[in-house]
């Protein structure tokens, strides 16, 4: 059971109203996740419109396949349910089995690049850096590594207040 309610839309405050319409708006629908950020309006900002914001700059740089599959890994390799049930679902619904499909070598790259940064930020393999640098402009590796910063934060707020899938 999750730590924090999730808010009712319909009674929330004014400024959490604003982003609820925006937000669908947008297309995006509203998870359990959502519904716990937007206790405050400023949270929500800042974990899920900035992951939004980023990811499309990601798929513009390296495909939205590549990004999924990055952030696929992160949410695995943190083992957050919510994350990963998310992208598995996704991947799935696109005829993708992730346990045995054939990536390209900058997929394996990325997804590689993502269950270390996951795993242990501080200690990544420097044969990781050397192929990403081989693969990658620096602006395409900034924007993976920031995407992979808020994929892990997502990671650990659903885990955090226990958000259910």
């Amino acid at each position: 059971m999750s730590y924090i309610s999730k808010i009712d839309p319909e009674t929330a405050g004014k400024k959490e109203k604003e982003v609820i319409r925006d937000h669908l708006a947008q297309g995006y629908r509203l998870t359990n996740e959502k519904l716990t950020l937007l206790h405050n309006a400023e949270a929500f900002k800042a974990i899920e419109d900035s992951s939004y914001s980023l990811d499309r700059e990601l798929q513009r740089l390296i495909g939205k396949r590549a990004g999924d599959f990055f952030e696929y890994a992160i949410s695995e390799e943190n083992d957050c349910l919510v994350c990963s049930t998310y992208f598995r679902k996704l991947l799935k619904d696109n005829g993708i089995d992730f346990d045995n499909f054939q990536f390209t070598k900058k997929e394996e790259l990325l997804i590689s690049f993502g269950r270390a940064l996951a795993k242990d930020p501080k200690n990544i393999p420097d044969e990781i850096y050397t192929e990403l640098k081989e693969e990658f402009t620096e602006e395409e590796i900034v924007v993976i590594t920031a995407m992979g910063v808020l994929m892990v934060a997502n990671n650990y707020f659903n885990d955090i207040l226990k958000i259910e899938v």
